[in-house]
């Protein structure tokens, strides 16, 4: 039975709000943070011997943009586009590797983009890229599009060392998938999951996005089903965020189309109702996996981790990133590439790593960071939880939060007691709302927030 949620409420706390994969959210960064910056903190990486990392690796290019995508993609002229990309990503993984030695990697993960738009000899040669420099041994995950390539792939991709991989859905309806320009059968999806399994990936992850275009309960029900059917270890249900001011590709969605906010609510009550009836385990904001996935594993042992990469079952202390638009977080430092391929090569034709924003985290921030992902990964806060880092009870830390709380506990989304905070079966779907009572730079520009809603 769903957790009874009122128009009234939804009015009240529908409104725009961090995702919180990072704190501070990248909107806080600044542009002056520079190369010597993130430098600096590369070398205090480097003086920690045997410190492990985790790996991110941006690879933009895709076969044809479809209009909801919110990433940074782009569509290459030509196929020797790839090629150049790739020169320009070797020379960025030499300057990294050059500051940090060969760490041990214990998760990779390729995002885009689709990654596997690339030929079998780019494949190779970008996961050859990466082990040259880097211990790889882990948990190793890319992200792909099931009609960029044949589902005979997936072997290719298993054999070069990949044990984890997902796979963009979205929605089966055909509607749908006209309306946001990816049109992906059923029977594609099916081959690409089937030869998965056989190959030996260890987990198959599939990405479902509700507030799409035509969306109804009943179509965006029967694509559920359809994607249970499939049995995949886990799922990440995403809420689609319309920003075209930033997105320019998003113009073409037709506003009129998209579920409203109390709408949108109920296709993501939809999902956490059908995939836990089905057995998968609700985690945090919008993953969800099998019981003996690892996943719910860390979950069950409150060492779940959240990051860039979404929802993580080790908490590596520090992520290089490489790529266009690339995210690093290092030693409590944050720093993203030049967005455009352009830029990003341009300045790697110079010789210095392409960093055009990132941030040094405070102590505030690294106290409020602390709470912020503990909150989003076990859905409660202990008052001691920074007392043993930083000398100070949560109470202490962020004393105007406290005041904050009230209004949310009086509306019944969280339970305040001498121990600490626990949100509550209403507030887990309002989890974003509860952490943003914490987070100090929360703004926005005009009419044009910089955050999807939280509805």
């Amino acid at each position: 039975m769903s957790t009874p949620v009122t128009q009234e409420l939804l009015e009240k706390l529908d409104r725009p709000g961090p995702r919180y994969t990072s704190y501070p959210t990248v909107p806080a960064w600044s542009p002056e943070f520079s190369q010597d910056d993130w430098q600096e903190a590369l070398a205090e990486f480097a003086a920690t011997p045997g410190r492990e990392t985790s790996l991110y690796a941006h690879l933009p290019y895709c076969v044809k943009r479809c209009h909801y995508c919110g990433c940074n993609a782009a569509v290459p002229d030509k196929r020797g586009d790839v090629d150049r990309y790739l020169d320009h990503l070797e020379q960025e993984l030499d300057l990294l590797a050059g500051q940090v030695g060969r760490p041990k990697v214990i998760q990779m993960h390729w995002g885009g983009g689709t990654p596997n738009f690339q030929t079998e000899a780019q494949l190779r040669r970008t996961w050859q890229l990466m082990a040259d420099r880097f211990d790889l041994d882990g948990e190793m995950s890319l992200e792909c599009d099931p009609r960029a390539a044949k589902a005979e792939q997936v072997f290719l991709l298993r054999e070069v060392g990949f044990n984890r991989i997902s796979m963009g859905v979205q929605d089966f309806n055909p509607e749908v998938q006209e309306a946001i320009g990816r049109k992906q059968p059923e029977s594609v999806t099916r081959r690409w999951v089937e030869n998965a399994r056989e190959a030996g990936f260890e987990s198959i992850n599939l990405d479902m996005v509700y507030g799409l275009p035509h969306q109804t309960p009943e179509s965006f029900g029967d694509s559920l089903d359809r994607v249970i059917g499939l049995d995949p270890d886990r799922l990440a249900v995403f809420g689609y965020a319309h920003v075209p001011w930033s997105k320019p590709n998003q113009s073409v969605i037709d506003t009129s189309t998209l579920p409203s906010g109390p709408e949108r609510f109920v296709l993501y009550q939809l999902a956490v109702e059908k995939l836990t009836a089905a057995g998968y385990v609700w985690i945090g904001l919008d993953h969800f996996a099998r019981p003996d996935d690892e996943l719910a594993v860390a979950l069950s042992e409150k060492r779940l981790h959240r990051n860039f990469m979404g929802y993580s079952t080790r908490p590596a202390l520090d992520m290089l990133a490489a790529g266009n638009s690339a995210i690093g977080d290092v030693c409590n430092r944050f720093a993203q590439t030049a967005p455009l391929v352009g830029s990003y090569e341009e300045a790697l034709g110079q010789g210095r790593l392409p960093v055009v924003r990132g941030m040094k985290l405070s102590d505030d921030d690294r106290m409020r960071r602390a709470v912020i992902l503990h909150l989003m990964c076990n859905l409660e806060l202990p008052w001691h939880l920074t007392t043993g880092a930083y000398g100070r009870s949560v109470q202490d830390l962020v004393p105007g939060a406290m005041n904050a709380l009230a209004p949310l506990a009086i509306d019944g989304l969280i339970t305040l007691d001498e121990e600490g905070l626990k949100v509550t079966e209403l507030g887990r779907w309002f989890l974003r709302n509860v952490a943003m009572v914490f987070d100090a730079y929360l703004e926005t520009d005009g009419d044009k927030p910089r955050y999807s809603r939280t509805v």
